[in-house]
């Protein structure tokens, strides 16, 4: 986005219908970058608890320095309604329900009964492909998927998604206006299943999950060698621009010996379905790949709130394209 056009690209009118922690979270990120939000509650109950969430999520960016002006002008911008005709002058609306097709296909319907013929739906699923949303709505071609990361207000990622219906210039101008918020988007051109993290993030599972259940690795040092490899070079330079710090060549020949060793199994590793069966839900419930004490569980997530500030403000003194001096 042009910065002649800032002023006239924030001043569009965003929509968000779902207001539970993700949705609550992009409320917040959105009103952080100066938009007029409405906020709609597809079900009663989910206006309970709503502007608190918001307003807890702008208090804590007001910690990190992220304000620019008092609490109360952000809450200033903001419409929390269950009525979708509020929804009449947004040029983008974002859907974060429950991930079932029937609810997202009534929720896309009231949407649809009330917006501009010409605003964008788009869909913060991870689950269901947005080729198969995109049927759901009359103007196909103005839909796609715009991912987040929680807490969206917090975090650089974004992926944006195009359905096979989907016309690229709505996709490139949601890219355009999302660099306003304060992000990084990626954009795939093609939806395939899982998009592009979920794909990458799912492979490292899968090979992770394989040394660990043939013994010839732990959880805890799988997760030790992530962390302290990966880790300290990831958030700079991603996986690819790290290949040509080591040198194609080497990388060429890891490729060659490693690939043929690499777990290809199609079907869920037994350990991650003995997990779920045992009811183990994670940090939510103290019981997952690793135990927790209540006590533990609150130090963990303060550690990843606390991350997640560091690595946002670490992430914005290395941006993707690193300005270079070239020398005669």
């Amino acid at each position: 986005m042009e910065t002649q056009n800032r002023e006239e690209a924030l001043g569009i009118v965003v929509g968000v219908v779902g207001l539970g922690l993700m949705g609550s979270s992009i409320i917040a990120s959105l009103l952080l970058s100066g938009h007029k939000v409405i906020a709609i509650a597809p079900l009663p109950a989910d206006m309970e608890g709503a502007e608190q969430r918001i307003q807890d999520q702008l208090h804590h960016s007001a910690k990190t320095g992220l304000l620019k002006e008092p609490v109360e002008v952000y809450i200033s911008r903001l419409v929390i309604s269950e009525d979708y005709s509020n929804l009449k002058d947004c040029s983008l609306v974002m859907e974060c329900v429950i991930e079932v097709l029937e609810i997202k296909q009534e929720v896309y319907k009231n949407i649809s009964d009330v917006i501009k013929s010409d605003a964008i739906i788009a869909s913060n699923t991870s689950a269901i492909p947005i080729s198969t949303l995109q049927k759901l709505v009359s103007n196909p071609e103005r839909f796609l998927g715009i991912h987040w990361s929680e807490p969206a207000y917090l975090t650089r990622f974004l992926e944006i998604t195009c359905g096979i219906l989907t016309g690229l210039k709505y996709a490139e101008w949601v890219v355009n206006i999302s660099r306003l918020w304060d992000k990084e988007p990626t954009l795939l051109r093609k939806d395939i299943r899982g998009f592009i993290t979920n794909r990458l993030m799912y492979a490292v599972y899968r090979e992770g999950l394989d040394l660990i259940q043939k013994g010839e690795a732990t959880i805890e040092d799988v997760d030790k060698a992530f962390r302290y490899d990966a880790g300290s070079w990831m958030t700079l330079m991603g996986i690819f621009r790290r290949m040509d710090f080591l040198g194609l060549q080497d990388s060429l020949e890891v490729l060659k010996n490693v690939y043929p060793k690499l777990c290809n199994d199609e079907t869920v590793p037994a350990i991650m379905q003995e997990m779920v069966d045992k009811q183990a839900r994670g940090i939510h419930n103290l019981k997952g790949l690793f135990e927790y004490s209540e006590d533990e569980a609150k130090e963990w997530e303060a550690a990843f709130a606390q991350f997640n500030e560091d690595i946002f403000k670490l992430a914005a003194k290395y941006p993707s394209s690193l300005p270079v001096e070239i020398k005669p």
